[in-house]
């Protein structure tokens, strides 16, 4: 990397020092990885004062044009926005497409807005392994709204719940065979369900779609200072976005007055320790000396079923802690 960038030029707003940044805490190099923790180490003061906001939704329900819609309404009201948008990785060349500030391309042109494409890679859920840095980093620069764009709805969404503070499910019309395939535990997860494409001849259905949802919902028990809201919105026509924002400020605002705001955030980071342990410890594993002479042997007696895997991993374990 030509030159490290400086919390100062971060601290300033400086957009190009901001995109070095996340060059760097995304780099799989062991100089860069202690550069950024370095940087990160110095701009943590200023990080932790924006609300964050995930964005998920099944294919084609029409994320990107969401995110471009609401992104410039937030911007009119005064605020500066980040996006960063997790685009999938082929799991055979490992290449993505990183194409959204194609798909973004108005957002993308306002000064006030940041847009940040991070490839997925092999991470869980559909989210970069360095998104949280990433988004310290764009608080940081002073940006005090960050969108989360996943990949889509999978089994491990908890990993962008588990660093937003408001999970926003996007679904399009025609709830009743759909609503039989989402999880409830993704449902239980979302602080709004919103039925994008509300508009046309599919007004009447989003708005039964809605009415499935917001049973679906009541069914189960939430946080007592929030009860999770299902509206439509049409992103193309802009109809129902300000209700949407004025959501998540309500929702910002009685998180902040019942006090779990400031928890939710220090549960995450400790969460985000313990992850970050797991896999240090297995990159530690995998380069192990001792590990790496044994592995090919232990795996075929696992795949010959003369180990059993608990047995298998224990033995791993055991080679690493010897002298």
């Amino acid at each position: 990397m030509p030159s490290t960038p400086t919390a100062e030029a971060i601290l300033s707003g400086d957009r190009r020092a901001l995109a070095k940044a996340i060059t760097l805490v995304e780099s799989q190099r062991e100089s860069d990885r202690e550069a950024a923790q370095a940087l990160l180490k110095e701009i943590l003061p200023h990080t932790g004062n924006s609300v964050r906001v995930g964005v998920t939704g099944v294919p084609g329900v029409g994320k990107s044009t969401f995110i471009e819609t609401f992104g410039q309404f937030v911007i009119k009201q005064g605020h500066r926005l980040a996006v960063l948008a997790v685009d999938p990785s082929s799991p055979v060349a490992g290449g993505s497409i990183l194409g959204d500030k194609t798909r973004m391309e108005k957002l993308s042109r306002e000064e006030a807005a940041f847009i940040r494409p991070s490839p997925a890679g092999h991470a869980l859920g559909g989210v970069a392994f360095n998104t949280r840095e990433s988004l310290m980093l764009c608080e940081a620069a002073g940006f005090d709204v960050i969108l989360v764009e996943t990949v889509g709805v999978g089994q491990s969404e908890h990993q962008v719940a588990g660093m937003v503070d408001f999970f926003l499910l996007l679904m399009l019309p025609g709830g009743g065979d759909e609503l039989q395939g989402i999880k409830k535990g993704i449902l239980e997860l979302a602080d709004a369900i919103v039925v994008n494409k509300a508009d046309g001849a599919s007004e009447a259905l989003a708005n039964t779609t809605r009415q499935h949802y917001a049973g679906a919902m009541s069914l189960w028990s939430h946080d007592a200072f929030w009860q999770p809201r299902v509206m439509t919105c049409s992103a193309l026509h802009g109809q129902g976005i300000e209700a949407v924002w004025e959501t998540v400020g309500e929702y910002a605002e009685a998180a902040r007055a019942s006090g779990r705001f400031d928890d939710a955030r220090a549960s995450q980071n400790l969460a985000w320790m313990r992850q970050l342990v797991d896999e240090l410890l297995r990159g530690q594993l995998a380069t192990h000396p001792r590990v790496k002479a044994a592995l090919p042997d232990i795996e075929a007696a696992v795949r010959a079923a003369r180990q059993t895997p608990l047995s298998a991993a224990q033995t791993i374990i055991a080679l690493a802690g010897e002298p």
